[in-house]
């Protein structure tokens, strides 16, 4: 299914009465109904007419995925800028246990000595495990170093 502007003036254009009828009913139900049926009457006027310009809801859950995926990608690409300024501030610890934790005032990187893999936080935030290359190394190594 396009999502492109085109493909919305083609819906408007061809169905511009349906339209018409579901804003007016929008408005009267928004306007005279005062409880909560009026919230849900407004929601399934506005799912009728996306179901009936041809989106469905798989349509929809690929949308919000495509979103997430995007802020997730745009957290990480944050994260490993973070890492690039950060590196000099980061303290590595090595625990009792054999895990090292590696923590700078945004970022806190736990793993195992020669694993290949790191558990990141972002303010917090866990991004998951990801793989020691690149950005990470580097940011571990800078920590390991000053902590000498």
């Amino acid at each position: 299914m396009s999502f492109e502007p085109e493909a919305w003036k083609q819906f408007v254009t061809d169905h511009w009465v349906l339209i018409l009828i579901a804003v007016v009913a929008l408005l009267v139900i928004l306007n005279v109904v005062k409880t909560v049926l009026k919230w849900v009457l407004a929601a399934a006027i506005i799912v009728g007419v996306v179901v009936y310009g041809g989106y469905t809801v798989n349509d929809l859950k690929e949308i919000g995925g495509q979103v997430v995926e995007t802020a997730t990608s745009a957290v990480k690409d944050e994260a490993a800028k973070a890492m690039a300024d950060e590196a000099k501030k980061a303290t590595y610890t090595l625990n009792p246990d054999g895990t090292y934790l590696v923590k700078s005032p945004n970022l806190e990187l736990t793993g195992t000595p020669n694993s290949g893999e790191v558990d990141v936080k972002f303010r917090s935030v866990s991004l998951g495990t990801w793989k020691m290359e690149g950005p990470v190394r580097d940011f571990v190594t800078t920590a390991l170093q000053a902590s000498k």
